[in-house]
């Protein structure tokens, strides 16, 4: 048998698979990975169907079809004051794959990327797979705020890329304010760093507060990426598709990996989407719909020993269980599933030296049902 030895040796299944290998192997209620358990809107289902009785078949153009590509400009030149253009704009086959090309576009060997943790498992293996280096910064409660002063002690003249994430998986927090983009703009304003932007719970934000994207920020955006998906607004994360948009100068690189690793993306679901969009106000049904979901977890928790951290946005918030078990979070979250049978995941996986601070990611993305069954378990843990 012939050796091969990866460059992420040590890489194997996610915590994600395992924990929801783990769910159903158990029957329990899934909350720990990050989809829906239940369909979008019938009417973006049956014009899939269409698009594919109607011939759309064939491959798309690389960046995406000009239609569906036109629409989101308009959707983010309204949403945030900008002015955006179809040609700033490259449909991708998911949001990771958008993430790791745009990684893949600016990141050489040897070149240093700045990532904060907790982290979503895929920044720091996409950096190291292009011979990059992750930096490493550790974001801490209880508010896990941007240490501005660590970040500027740790960028170097070998720094490349900063990656951010907002609303932010797993914490739930909301990081960009205009205090948040003055003080990024004032860090890099003597540099050449890029930024990428991982925005892909933009439509879910609650309690009244909107997502401010880097797009909104002419400095910031002129040296960004940033990265959207459909399967996040849209429910249907298993359709895996997503947008990358960036100014002109950076789209040009980001094509020239495109074209090689992805090429063109599933042609039916992007004529869909185009047509489902043009009645954009379909997003603005996210929040509401996803904050009632997260006040229900969250009261329900309420006569347990699990303590809510909160969340402000995404479909996820963090649950300190400490005054429930002394086990580390990987053990206790195994013992929450085979026990108990409510899958969630454990923080530290979050971190690349991993840490342990009694803390779990619960995903509220479930039907009510299912969110109550699981309410029931935990209040009889």
């Amino acid at each position: 048998m012939v050796a091969v030895r990866s460059k992420l040796d040590g890489v194997g299944d996610s915590i994600f698979s395992i924990m929801s290998r783990m769910a159903h192997d158990h029957s329990a209620v899934n909350l720990a990975q990050g989809f829906p358990d239940f369909d979008g809107d019938p009417r973006l289902i049956s014009l899939v169907q269409e698009a594919f009785t109607k011939g759309k078949n064939q491959y798309a153009p690389m960046a995406g079809i000009y239609s569906l590509r036109s629409r989101l400009a308009e959707i983010i030149s309204a949403r945030y004051d900008t002015s955006v253009s179809a040609e700033e704009i490259t449909i991708t086959a998911g949001a990771t794959q958008g993430l790791y090309t745009a990684i893949g576009a600016t990141v050489a060997a040897g070149d240093e990327v700045i990532i904060f943790e907790p982290a979503y498992d895929s920044y720091a293996p996409a950096v190291r797979s292009y011979q990059g280096i992750p930096v490493p910064i550790q974001l801490h409660g209880p508010d896990f705020a941007i240490p501005w002063e660590e970040v500027a002690n740790k960028i170097s003249n070998r720094t490349k890329l900063i990656i951010f994430n907002s609303p932010h998986n797993p914490l739930g927090k909301l990081h960009y304010t205009p205090s948040f983009f003055d003080k990024l703009k004032t860090l890099l304003s003597e540099t050449d760093i890029l930024l990428l932007s991982d925005e892909v719970y933009e439509y879910i934000c609650f309690d009244g507060r909107r997502h401010r994207s880097l797009i909104s920020d002419p400095e910031l955006y002129h040296r960004s990426m940033v990265c959207y998906s459909f399967g996040k607004s849209l429910h249907h994360t298993g359709w895996k598709i997503g947008y990358i948009v960036a100014p002109p100068q950076l789209m040009a690189e980001y094509h020239k990996l495109h074209q090689f690793n992805v090429f063109s993306v599933h042609h039916p679901t992007q004529v869909a989407l185009a047509e489902y969009l043009q009645d954009a106000s379909v997003l603005d049904e996210l929040a509401p719909m996803y904050q009632a979901k997260r006040d229900l977890f969250a009261e329900g928790l309420k006569s347990t020993g699990f303590k809510w951290l909160g969340s402000d946005g995404s479909y996820f918030g963090l649950v300190d269980y400490s005054q429930c078990s002394d086990l580390d979070d990987m053990a206790f979250a195994k013992k929450l599933c085979v026990d108990h049978g409510v899958a969630s995941i454990p923080l530290s996986p979050f971190y690349t030296g991993g840490t342990d601070s009694k803390l779990l990611r619960f995903c509220f993305a479930k039907s009510d049902a299912s969110l109550q069954l699981a309410l029931e378990r935990l209040q009889a843990f």
